[in-house]
């Protein structure tokens, strides 16, 4: 299945500096058994949205942002997804956040959304997830996040509980 990981940095979408982050989340989708593409975007709401409408254009249906869901004047990840889902998964959001806080109390401050995009004409769907922007922060949250991606999908396209 085709996923997309999108890295959401100024930093990084400069070239100032390396993605670590991006790779971190690709290698553990990969792992998983998922078709991973990555690419990095700027800070801001509009460049998230943008990217995310792409990656489901393009048949993503999982889509996983990393960075941009602190507090930073330019942290806009959640801003930018919002519009884009169809539905809140807001006990997913708990889920990662409790993963977090097992590990730093600066998970509390993560803004980050997950929700999904309905399916259309009974074809594809989506998840969406905000994670934060540290390599440890994704693979916790991956760890949180890939095994509930099957069962959401099904669910979208229609499937038994």
């Amino acid at each position: 299945m085709l996923s997309r990981v999108i890295t959401v940095s100024d930093r990084c979408a400069a070239g100032v500096r390396e993605d670590r982050s991006g790779p971190a989340l690709a290698e553990a989708l990969e792992a998983a058994g998922y078709e991973v593409s990555l690419i990095v975007v700027p800070d801001g709401e509009e460049s998230v949205r943008a990217a995310l409408l792409e990656a489901l254009d393009s048949g993503a249906r999982l889509v996983i942002t990393t960075g941009g869901t602190g507090v930073g004047p330019r942290d806009r990840t959640p801003e930018g997804t919002g519009p884009v889902l169809d539905r809140l998964l807001p006990g997913v959001v708990e889920l990662l956040r409790g993963r977090g806080l097992e590990h730093s109390t600066h998970a509390a401050l993560s803004r980050g959304l997950v929700g999904v995009v309905d399916a259309t004409d009974g074809e594809g769907g989506a998840l969406v997830a905000n994670l934060p922007g540290s390599p440890k922060a994704v693979r916790e949250g991956a760890e949180v996040l890939l095994p509930l991606v099957a069962h959401v999908l099904d669910q979208l396209a229609g499937g038994d509980h």
